[in-house]
């Protein structure tokens, strides 16, 4: 079906059990995760050959970051090994009226100081049909925009078809920092994700009458939206989550896929959150999937959004179900009825 390759930092993630706060016991859950690593990993669940590349160091930190994501099935061999830590980032998971909190600990982590010549992007796109990175990546330093443009380059050489989720992250540079970069490597880009947030802060294309905080969106001006966003770059599809976030514990979840003709939408799902972290990353990991698949423009934004719907009941950045799961939910059974 193809080949992925995808880009990015992963972390040690550090929780609170449950919906503790920060320090109400004296236990915090080690796991890992980060945006390109979590849809290598929804491929590998979807049976598609992935690998993930990243710099890691070589003590028993990043040994445990690269475990993670061999033993569901991600292609690691790639990833290149060198520099000291890992970066760290804290999450306090929100529930009710009181929302998430995440703080991080990822300066002078192994990618973060990585330089252009540690990847051999003509090697690692060897047999490559698709590319992935985020906007969290050259958001990074300098060295990572540039490190994201030569991969780019190298990916559109040998055909290799790109996407990026927009992913802005104010925590790591300014709406500033961000235009000039993601202007500059999504000319390369053939599929972009955003939400209703990101394509405001990076590009300033706006969705008319939405309220994201008063949980008002307006879908129809999201039809606008991607329709800026493709003319402005030459975007094959464009692909938008809408969440209308009623409190941090019940969304509404759909989507919306703009093919350079059509705008297709989701039908929309009621949450109950068990945890919200990974749920963009897992609605590209099911996009790529059902583009490389062949599927329909409808049936693609269906299965990518039921994709993320699942995710929102796991716990964890990793996003652990099948293709039968999703389809079965994107087709209409979303029971939740004890399976026997």
């Amino acid at each position: 079906m193809g080949k992925v390759i995808t880009f990015g930092e992963i972390m040690l993630r550090l929780a609170p059990n449950g919906y503790l706060r920060f320090f109400q016991d004296d236990q915090l859950q080690a796991t890992f995760g980060g945006g390109e690593a979590n849809v290598s990993v929804s491929l590998a669940n979807y049976g598609l050959d992935t690998a993930f590349v990243t710099k890691l160091p070589a003590h028993a930190i990043g040994q445990g970051a690269v475990n993670s994501l061999r033993a569901l099935g991600v292609d690691t061999s790639k990833i290149v090994r060198g520099g000291d830590r890992v970066g760290i980032y804290y999450l306090e998971k929100g529930a009710s009226q009181r929302g998430s909190v995440c703080i991080y600990d990822r300066a002078h982590s192994a990618i973060q100081e990585a330089k252009p010549e540690d990847f051999d992007w003509d090697s690692i796109f060897e047999g490559a049909d698709w590319f992935h990175f985020t906007g969290i990546t050259p958001a990074l330093g300098p060295n990572l925009v540039e490190i994201c443009r030569q991969a780019c380059k190298a990916a559109k050489a040998k055909g290799v078809k790109i996407s990026c989720d927009l992913n802005y992250r104010g925590k790591l540079w300014t709406r500033e920092q961000a235009r000039e970069a993601m202007t500059d490597l999504c000319q390369y880009v053939d599929v972009c994700i955003s939400n209703e947030e990101d394509a405001k802060d990076v590009f300033g294309i706006e969705a008319e009458n939405t309220d994201i905080y008063g949980g008002k969106l307006n879908k129809e001006g999201y039809k606008s939206v991607a329709k800026q966003l493709a003319d402005k770059f030459g975007f094959e599809k464009v692909a938008i989550t809408l969440r209308t976030s009623i409190s941090a514990s019940d969304n509404d979840w759909a989507g919306m896929l703009y093919d350079g003709k059509d705008y297709c939408f989701s039908k929309e799902y009621h949450l109950r959150i068990v945890d919200r972290v990974g749920g963009g990353d897992s609605f590209g990991g099911g996009l790529i999937y059902s583009i490389l698949s062949g599927k329909s423009t409808q049936e693609t934004v269906e299965f990518a959004v039921a994709a993320s719907a699942l995710k929102h009941s796991i716990e964890g950045d990793y996003n652990r179900v099948s293709v039968a799961e999703v389809e079965k939910l994107a087709g209409g059974d979303a029971s939740g009825r004890v399976q026997r």
